[in-house]
C-alpha cells in the first residue's frame, strides 16, 4: 500500500505565524506526515525550518525572544524604512540546510516581482535564505530583494497570501491550507507601531484574496487569532496554544480524507 501524499500550505501573517508552529505541532502528535511544504512570508520562515528538518518543539524555541530587532534594521535603500538583512545569521544559526537542494522535505516560497506584480515560486535549488527574505519583504517597510533575474521580489502575500498554487506543483494527493489572516480581525485596540498600520492595512486587503485559495485546498485550518495583531510578537505562546488547538481540530478530517482516497 502506498500512502497519500500530503501537502502543506502555510500563509503569511507576521508575527501570527507563531501559530503555524501549532498547527505542525497538531500534525506531528496526530501522525500526519507532511510531504511538501509551501509558505508565503511569515509561512515561509516556518515551512523553511520544518523543511530543513526541524519539528515543531525545535522552531518553537528558536522562536523564543524573537523580535523584530532581531531580524531587521535599518535600510540603506530609498525603497523602504527596513532591511530584513540580519535574518541571515539568524537562520545559519539555526537551521542545518540553507539551500533547497538540501533540504529534508521539499519547499517552496512564494515572492512577488514588484514590477510584474506576477507569483513567483522559488524551489528546488539556490539559496534558502535569500528565498525567505524575499517572500518576507512586505512593500515599503522591508527593502525588496534582487534575485540572479535581476527582479526586484517582495513579499508573496501581495499575490498569494496562502500558497496553495505553489505547494500543488508538488503533486501532492491532498493539499492542507493553513490561514492566519481568514480569521479577520476584532483587536481591542488600534495598532500603535508602524508595522502594526502596515501589516493590518495589508491584512485587509489580502484576506479576499486568501479566501478565493481556500476553494483549491481539500483541508483549510484557521487558527482563531483574531484579535492578535501581526506585530504582536509577545503573543507568541497564545499564538502557539491556538494554532496547536485548530490543528488537533482537524487531524481528523486530513485522515478521513487520507483514508477514503484508498490506494494510489
Amino acid at each position: 500500500m502506498t500512502r497519500k501524499t500530503i501537502g502543506l500550505a502555510l500563509s503569511g501573517g507576521g508575527a501570527r505565524g507563531f501559530a503555524h508552529v501549532g498547527v505542525l505541532k497538531a500534525l506531528g502528535d496526530s501522525g500526519i506526515p507532511i510531504d511538501f511544504i509551501a509558505g508565503t512570508s511569515a509561512g515561509s520562515f516556518v515551512g523553511a525550518a520544518a523543511a530543513a528538518g526541524l519539528n515543531a518543539d525545535e522552531i518553537y524555541q528558536f522562536g523564543l525572544g524573537l523580535n523584530w530587532f532581531k531580524i531587521s534594521r535599518p535600510s540603506y535603500s530609498p525603497r523602504a524604512l527596513l532591511s530584513n538583512a540580519p535574518m541571515k545569521a539568524f537562520i545559519e544559526k539555526r537551521f542545518e540546510s540553507t539551500r533547497f537542494e538540501d533540504l529534508k522535505i521539499p519547499f517552496a516560497a512564494v515572492a512577488c516581482d514588484f514590477l510584474s506584480g506576477t507569483e513567483v515560486i522559488l524551489k528546488d535549488k539556490g539559496d534558502l535564505i535569500d528565498a525567505i527574505r524575499a517572500s518576507c519583504a512586505i512593500p515599503g517597510v522591508f527593502a525588496p530583494i534582487p534575485d540572479e533575474q535581476g527582479r526586484l521580489l517582495v513579499d508573496g502575500g501581495v499575490v498569494s497570501p496562502v500558497p496553495v498554487n505553489a505547494v500543488k506543483q508538488f503533486g501532492p494527493d491532498i493539499v492542507v491550507a493553513v490561514d492566519l489572516m481568514a480569521s479577520g480581525s476584532s483587536f481591542k485596540s488600534a495598532p500603535r507601531t508602524l508595522l502594526g498600520m502596515v501589516f493590518h492595512s495589508s491584512m485587509m486587503l489580502m484576506q479576499s484574496i486568501s479566501r478565493e485559495q481556500h476553494l483549491a485546498a481539500d483541508v483549510v485550518i484557521v487558527p482563531q487569532i483574531a484579535h492578535i495583531r501581526q506585530d504582536q510578537m509577545g503573543k507568541m505562546d497564545e499564538l502557539f496554544q491556538l494554532g496547536l488547538a485548530e490543528g488537533h481540530a482537524k487531524a481528523a478530517e486530513i485522515k478521513r480524507l487520507m483514508e477514503d482516497q484508498g490506494n494510489k
